[in-house]
């Protein structure tokens, strides 16, 4: 698997044989979600790059921070550190097509945890955190 600056296609210049390459990018520096250009121009892109503009218009908006302010859970709950990383895992999850917590493990493979900040929940984790809502909970969204 490759990130989504993996594959850069280099064309042979005009005239030549017009022979197509595909070498791998290794990005090993620093990663921030400013630095990247998502360009949908072969065939073989992976479908997970996507998850980069949901990244980067998630930390223009503050989501993480936000979530981290506004999700109370009584800290005696397991599963209730660090709020705002879970949510955020589960946003992320959730556009890349996860329909169960199994399915957050996506956000695991390659190197997508880079490119998404570093420490990504591991699915257990967050299903320890959502375990930890309650009716209560469910009750205030519905009073608006």
């Amino acid at each position: 698997m490759t990130s989504c600056a993996g594959l850069l296609r280099l064309c042979r210049a005009a005239g030549a044989c017009g022979q197509e390459v595909t070498l791998m990018v290794h990005d090993d520096g620093a990663v921030g979600l400013d630095g990247l250009e998502v360009v949908f121009d072969d065939e073989r892109v992976v479908s997970d790059a996507g998850v980069a503009l949901v990244a980067t218009l998630a930390q223009r908006l503050g989501i993480e921070a936000l979530a981290q302010q506004r999700v109370r859970l009584r800290r005696d709950r397991p599963g209730a550190a660090n709020a705002g990383r879970k949510v955020i895992a589960l946003v992320y999850a959730m556009a890349l097509g996860a329909d169960s917590i199994d399915d957050t493990e996506i956000l695991r493979a390659g190197r997508t945890r880079r490119l998404l900040g570093g420490w990504i929940p591991a699915p257990s984790t967050l299903g320890t955190f959502l375990r930890a809502f309650t009716f209560g909970h469910v009750r205030q969204l519905d009073g608006g």
